[in-house]
């Protein structure tokens, strides 16, 4: 989910602002109705907070989800490549040897790294 201002940040589900200190209250009627439409788009958006849900909406009138399953394989791919290279570490500091094939392995998930960010960037750059 990316929510236009900065300072807000999605964690758990939750919506919050890290900027300032809210003071001031403010107080407004629905009905159980428009209560049930706005809790239904706070689960679209992920958000559990609903002041922070409002807030946002009162001040800029629309939120962005974003739905990109590439940002999903690019970190499970930053984890096989971490792994690998943790592995090929060790056995470089117990055995001071290392294999083509481990070399060429961690070169393979670097080119499937950049190619998975490039297509993020581009469908981000739609955004602007």
């Amino acid at each position: 989910m990316l929510l236009l201002q900065h300072q807000y940040l999605k964690r758990k589900n939750r919506c919050f602002d890290l900027k300032e200190l809210k003071s001031i209250k403010l107080n407004f009627f629905v009905s159980d109705t428009e209560r049930q439409q706005i809790k239904e788009k706070m689960n679209l958006y992920g958000c559990e907070n609903m002041s922070a849900y409002l807030r946002k909406m009162a001040i800029d009138g629309y939120v962005i989800n974003l739905d990109i399953p590439e940002i999903g394989e690019l970190i499970t791919l930053l984890r096989r490549a971490s792994n690998n290279i943790n592995q090929i570490a060790k056995k470089v500091n117990s055995t001071d040897r290392i294999y083509e094939r481990e070399i060429k392995e961690i070169q393979n998930f670097q080119e499937e790294i950049w190619s998975k960010t490039d297509l993020i960037l581009k469908k981000l750059s739609v955004l602007e």
